[in-house]
């Protein structure tokens, strides 16, 4: 049978059996297939089930189940895994290829192996087919089982001649924790009737939604910046395999139709291949004639890109694959009323399936397209054969673990760098072994490192379907000087000892026995977490409110060691705790937080405060609360959930905005209010916010809860939002048809901007005078202030990356981006950007932790 009739044989019976007063309709998978040659020993996802797929949502172990079942019962069927997700579910792929290519895995990854060495490639063509990123985008993960099904039991020749010459890979769900939550959802919801009002439960989900993981993060916006567990083990999987194509399966809003790539053509990253674009486009002619056959309406070109490379789709296209979007009508349940008639549960499914087969046709009648493409991509890429070579001197500075942080993400990326075996110098500024890398340019994974470390401000379409820009120097907070060469004997691949606890394999804190303190240089990353373990288990410890200096001797040298305003100090001396516990207290904390710790004989320093000043200030033990829930943002609230959990192990509650009128605020230290509109909460709830702080609690807030706050009474500082800033925006003499750009102009979709920042305020203790942050919101504070409060400001040039019209600029210049505003006993933290964005700006992320720490006892 031929792929058409095949096709239209399913579309048939899946489309035409879905009804709308009657209990959601079979799939007829079978039925469908009845006239093509099966092996009868693979059980269809029907029989496996016990009732027509589609019918119910599945959970992501009735997937793994299934998959399992085909790798049983089928040769050409095996499974591969990406990892766990958070919530330990595994994260099975579908290896399927033919008997002989099942035997030769092996051979084939060896092979696959070498492709960005630029030899020339042999084995198959490898295709990758992944579905469902976003948990509630469910039709993607139930195609890819019926398709699984039908490669594993087909007899059709060009079936067998597909799987003779290629490996394909499926991936049915690349979110199992939040697929999980949304099957739940649907299912719960789901009558024997069906009701496709969309204000019905079934199709709206309650807070949060499936779209996110554990952590209520985008997956699909990770696949740079790697911050989860799943995204990790996805692009392990990737380069292990380095497909020559990637088919990534979503859904979109309800009442649009169908979307493949290629996307909008102006909106393509400048670094993606030419070539790329032309593959994409042939690609195309398949999904058009197999949708066409459908009957099935789409589009192309439009609304979406190929613009951001942390994306599922986009992420293949800077490493040598062609990545291919699709994008299909959700029904967020069984059956959704939209402008184009109802979306069918059934509809989706049958869709993916039908482009799932167009991807491995076109695909495999672009064979040798796609394996010279992607060869020629690292052909020229291979390092030259010199003694020095030209590339990037990298800093954190005074922070190994932000520069460990950027290390982690080279190595899962498979970018090259060295360490150094000795300092450099480079215009005055000394690049340590401690906390500085090279990387050079020329190397395989040279056009995903320029893409990590691009900056622009010009771009021939201003619209953008994500951000505009994700410069890694501006989210790490990283000094990196460009072309250098450095001599090849200061270079080494292997990893540099620089750290003391690493080289003290001693289980006894190391420390001189006449010290009378220990002292932290505020300035390393892990010290927030270092401090809380410290303080929870009942050890005095205390911040500088300036910063100090101490003479020590090393190998008969007298050396100056600087501390910044903020660090930390552990008096040896203390009430309830011997000298010997308070040592080994704080060396095994020092050990797990792998933070560099300075013993002092005296409490008298070089400059500054003495160890006794009243300017060391006793941190108190925090309880943070965050307002989550509906009516705030899931994915910011996910983001300082995994920040305070996984990077702090500081146990936070998430209460919904809904309870805060019924709450006892006052076990709570802090509160954190993220974007969001907050409307379940009211004016008692701001009575009780307000009352909070003025008997000592800090509330944090960032972007959209600034203006609650403000309405209510709660900040004094006054707030300039959207409404404000729209005014600065002329529509004077615009055509109709201009009303796309000019909204485009006033959307800030996510630019790097630069804050100027008063290192002196306990709000900024460790950061340094500039700090670069995501806008990605009209918003800021109004210049006048009270005295005292303003932590930093925009710069008077602020744009360092990105797009951002001018009226922006102009308008955010010098105006407050951070403040703290005192009442009574308590403080509120005013922030006008997410100073974490995704969790990988860690350039300014110590925020958080100065405002849990230092802002509580501030003056």
């Amino acid at each position: 049978m031929t792929f058409i009739r095949l096709l239209c044989l399913l579309l048939t019976s899946l489309i035409l059996s879905a009804s709308l007063s009657a209990q959601p309709a079979p799939s007829k998978l079978d039925l469908a297939m009845g006239n093509i040659q099966l092996d009868k020993n693979v059980t269809s996802p029907e029989a496996f089930l016990g009732y027509p797929l589609g019918e119910w949502h599945l959970r992501h172990d009735q997937i793994n189940f299934y998959l399992k079942t085909l790798a049983n019962q089928s040769p050409r069927v095996s499974l591969d895994s990406a990892g766990l997700s958070h919530e330990a579910r595994d994260q099975l792929t579908a290896v399927i290829t033919s008997d002989k290519n099942q035997r030769n895995l092996i051979q084939i990854l060896q092979q696959r192996s070498q492709v960005k060495q630029g030899t020339s490639q042999q084995g198959p063509l490898v295709i990758w087919l992944a579905y469902s990123i976003h948990g509630d985008e469910a039709s993607g993960a139930h195609a890819a089982l019926a398709f699984s099904y039908y490669l594993a039991a087909s007899q059709e020749p060009w079936v067998k001649q597909l799987l003779e010459q290629a490996v394909v890979l499926i991936t049915p769900s690349q979110n199992p924790d939040g697929f999980d939550r949304f099957a739940t959802w649907a299912n719960n919801h789901q009558g024997q009737t069906l009701v496709t009002d969309e204000n019905h439960r079934e199709h709206w989900q309650d807070w949060p939604t499936g779209r996110g993981n554990h952590y209520f993060a985008d997956l699909n916006r990770d696949w740079l910046f790697l911050r989860h567990k799943e995204s990790q083990g996805r692009v392990a999987f990737f380069h292990k395999w380095q497909p020559h194509y990637v088919g990534d399966f979503h859904e979109m809003w309800h009442n649009q139709s169908y979307f493949f790539q290629p996307g909008v053509v102006d909106r393509i990253y400048p670094l993606t291949p030419k070539a790329n674009h032309e593959l994409t486009e042939k690609l195309a002619d398949f999904h058009r004639k197999a949708l066409d056959e459908a009957k099935q309406v789409y589009f192309s070109g439009q609304l979406f890109d190929d613009f951001f490379y942390g994306k599922g789709s986009t992420y293949p296209d800077i490493n040598g694959s062609v990545g291919v979007l699709f994008e299909q009508a959700s029904a967020r349940g069984q059956a959704q009323a939209s402008a184009n008639g109802t979306v069918t549960f059934q509809t989706g499914i049958a869709n993916h399936f039908a482009t799932s087969i167009s991807s491995v046709q076109g695909a495999f009648a672009l064979k040798q397209a796609l394996i010279d493409y992607q060869a020629e991509f690292f052909s020229d890429k291979q390092p030259e054969d010199q003694v020095r070579s030209k590339g990037r001197l990298i800093r954190a500075l005074n922070d190994p673990a932000r520069r460990d942080e950027l290390i982690n993400l080279f190595s899962q990326h498979h970018i090259q760098f060295n360490y150094l075996t000795k300092s450099l110098f480079h215009s005055g500024q000394e690049y340590r072994p401690l906390d500085s890398i090279f990387v050079a340019d020329n190397q395989p994974q040279q056009a995903l490192l320029s893409a990590l470390f691009d900056k622009r401000t010009d771009f021939k379409d201003p619209t953008f379907y994500d951000i505009s820009t994700w410069d890694i120097e501006s989210a790490l907070g990283l000094n990196v000087v460009p072309n250098v060469t450095p001599d090849i004997d200061v270079l080494t691949s292997r990893p540099m000892q620089y750290h003391q606890l690493k080289l003290n394999n001693s289980a006894a804190p190391p420390w001189p026995q006449n010290s009378v303190a220990l002292l932290v240089n505020w300035q390393q990353s892990p010290a927030s977490g270092f401090v809380h373990q410290l303080v929870a288990k009942g050890v005095q410890v205390k911040f500088a409110n300036q910063e100090f200096s101490l003479q020590q001797t090393q190998n008969d040298q007298t050396i100056q060691k600087k501390f910044v305003a903020g660090s930390i100090q552990i008096p040896l001396k203390q009430t309830g705790k011997s000298i010997a516990e308070v040592r080994q207290l704080t060396w095994e904390a020092a050990t797990q937080w792998q933070v560099d710790v300075i013993a002092t004989t005296s409490s008298a320093n070089f400059t500054g405060i003495d160890l006794g000043s009243d300017d060391f200030i006793t941190i108190k033990p925090v309880v943070p609360m965050i307002i989550s829930g509906y009516g705030s943002d899931a994915f910011e609230v996910g983001e300082i959930w995994y920040h305070l959990d996984k990077k702090l192990s500081v146990p936070v509650s998430l209460v919904n905005a809904e309870r805060i009128n019924d709450l006892d605020l006052s076990r709570y230290t802090h509160v954190f209010m993220t974007e969001g509109h907050f409307s379940s909460m009211n004016d008692i709830s701001a009575r009780k916010l307000g009352q909070f702080v003025q008997n000592g609690g800090v509330i944090i807030a960032q972007k959209a809860a600034l203006t609650w706050l403000n309405k209510r009474n709660v900040l004094t500082q006054e707030v300039q939002t959207e409404r404000y800033y729209s005014k600065l925006f002329n529509s004077d003499g615009l055509r109709f048809s201009d009303q796309a750009a000019f909204k485009a102009k006033q959307h800030i979709g996510g630019a790097i901007v630069n804050l100027a920042v008063d290192s002196s305020h306990p709000l900024t203790f460790g950061m340094p005078s500039t700090v670069a942050v995501m806008k990605n919101k009209p918003l800021a504070f109004e210049t006048h202030s009270a005295p005292f409060t303003v932590a930093g400001q925009y710069q008077d040039k602020l744009l360092s990356s990105g797009y951002m019209a001018q009226e922006y600029q102009r308008a955010f210049a010098n105006k407050p981006a951070m403040i703290v505003e005192r009442k009574g006993k308590g403080a509120i933290v005013g922030l006008a950007d997410n100073m974490m964005f995704r969790n990988i700006w860690l350039g300014s992320d110590k925020v958080y932790a100065n405002a849990l720490y230092f802002i509580q006892a501030a003056p």
